[in-house]
C-alpha cells in the first residue's frame, strides 16, 4: 500500500566531499586542475589524428573517439563538483540529476565498448596482418562505433526513464560527488526491482561482456606472439598494445571495483574509486598513448609547433 504522505522530489544533495571543509579550496584547485589537463590533453589527441594523415588508420580513428568520449564522461561529473566546491552548495535539480545519470551512463558504456573494439583492432593487426585493411576498413570501423553509440544510447535512456517512475521521500541526501545511480535507488520510496534488475543486466553488458572480449581478443595475440621467431619482433608486436592494455587495467581496475563493491566498503572509499575511473583515468589516457607511441608523439609535436609558429 503506498503512503499518502510522499513528497515530490526537486531536489538532490551531493554531500560529496562536503565533510572536508578544510580542504575545500585544495580540492577545488586539484580537480580544476585534473578537469582542464583531461580536456586539453585529449583535445590535442584528437585535433592531431584529424590534421596528420599518417594516423587517417582504424587504430587512431578509435582513439580519437575515446579522447572525445573521455572529455565528455568527465564533463558530466566534474564542473558540477567544481561549482559545489566553490559556492558551498550540494544541491543538485531533480532534472539534473537525471540527465546527469544518463550522461554518465551513455558515456561509461562508450568507453567500455570503445576499449573492446580497440582490443579487436589490435588483435587483426596482429594475427592476420596481410588481411587488416581489408577487414579494419572504414565501414566496419564506423559501424563499430554506431553500434556502440546506439546500445549506450538506448540503455541509458531506459534505465532514465525508470528512474522517472521513482517517487522519493523526505532523505534526498546522495553520499557522492554526482548523480550515482545506485546510491539514487537507495533513497527512493517506490519498488526498485526493476531498476535494479536492470542495472546488475547493464553491469553485466558493460562489465564482463566487453572484458570478455578484450580477454579474448588479447588472447589471440599472445598466442600469435609467441609464434614470432624473433625476440624483436615479439617485443615490437607486444609494444604496440600495452598502452591500451595499460587504459584497460586503469579503468576496469576502478571501475569494476566500484560496482562489485560497493556495498561492501565505505562510501568515502566508493568515492575515491569513483574518483580514480571518472576523472584521474581520461586524464592519463593522453599521456598513456602519446608517451608510448612515436606517431603520436611526432604528430603532436608538428601540431605544437604549428600553434605556436608564428604567422
Amino acid at each position: 500500500m503506498e503512503p499518502e504522505n510522499r513528497s515530490s522530489v526537486s531536489e538532490f544533495w551531493l554531500l560529496g566531499f562536503s565533510q572536508d571543509l578544510a580542504h575545500q579550496t585544495t580540492l577545488f584547485g586539484v580537480f580544476l586542475s585534473m578537469f582542464l589537463v583531461t580536456v586539453l590533453g585529449n583535445l590535442l589527441i584528437i585535433l592531431a589524428t584529424i590534421l596528420d594523415s599518417c594516423l587517417h588508420t582504424p587504430m587512431y580513428f578509435f582513439l580519437s573517439n575515446l579522447s572525445f568520449v573521455d572529455i565528455c564522461f568527465t564533463s558530466t561529473t566534474v564542473p558540477k563538483m567544481l561549482v559545489n566546491l566553490q559556492t558551498q552548495r550540494k544541491s543538485i535539480s531533480y532534472a539534473g540529476c537525471i540527465t546527469q545519470m544518463y550522461f554518465f551512463m551513455v558515456f561509461g558504456g562508450m568507453d567500455t565498448f570503445l576499449l573492446m573494439v580497440m582490443a579487436y583492432d589490435r588483435s587483426v593487426a596482429i594475427c592476420h596482418p596481410l588481411h587488416y585493411t581489408a577487414t579494419m576498413n572504414s565501414f566496419l570501423c564506423g559501424q563499430l562505433v554506431l553500434g556502440s553509440w546506439i546500445i549506450s544510447l538506448s540503455y541509458s535512456l531506459i534505465q532514465s526513464l525508470l528512474m522517472l517512475r521513482l517517487s522519493f521521500c523526505s532523505n534526498w541526501e546522495i553520499p557522492h560527488f554526482y548523480c550515482e545511480l545506485a546510491q539514487a535507488l537507495t533513497l527512493a520510496c517506490s519498488d526498485t526491482l526493476l531498476n535494479q534488475i536492470l542495472l546488475y543486466v547493464v553491469t553485466v553488458l558493460l562489465g564482463f561482456v566487453p572484458m570478455s572480449g578484450i580477454l579474448f581478443s588479447y588472447a589471440q595475440i599472445l598466442s600469435s606472439i609467441l609464434r614470432i621467431p624473433s625476440v624483436d619482433g615479439k617485443y615490437k608486436a607486444f609494444s604496440t598494445c600495452t598502452s591500451h592494455l595499460s587504459v584497460v587495467f586503469l579503468f576496469y581496475g576502478t571501475g569494476l571495483g566500484v560496482y562489485l563493491s560497493s556495498n561492501s566498503v565505505s562510501s568515502r572509499r566508493n568515492m575515491v574509486a569513483s574518483v580514480m575511473y571518472t576523472v584521474v583515468t581520461p586524464m592519463l589516457n593522453p599521456f598513456i598513448y602519446s608517451l608510448r607511441n612515436r606517431d603520436l608523439k611526432r604528430a603532436l609535436q608538428k601540431l605544437l609547433k604549428r600553434k605556436c609558429s608564428p604567422q
